[in-house]
């Protein structure tokens, strides 16, 4: 795969606090938490965040 172009901007709004080396490049984030059930970083607050819980059933549990 190609080097993402928009990484260093998408760095700015990324909240994800655990060390991965899709941070930043949100299309392969995105693959990999979906394959997972899972939701990326981004859509949790900060404080929900640090807890790496991404279920689904957290993120509905908070909105």
């Amino acid at each position: 795969m190609k080097p993402c172009p928009n990484k260093q901007e998408n760095l700015k709004n990324c909240n994800c606090t655990y060390p991965c080396d899709k941070k930043g490049i949100c299309c392969e984030c995105i693959a990999y938490h979906k394959n997972l059930g899972e939701l990326p970083a981004c859509f949790f607050p900060d404080d929900i965040e640090r807890t790496y819980d991404r279920s689904i059933k957290k993120f509905k549990a908070i909105n």
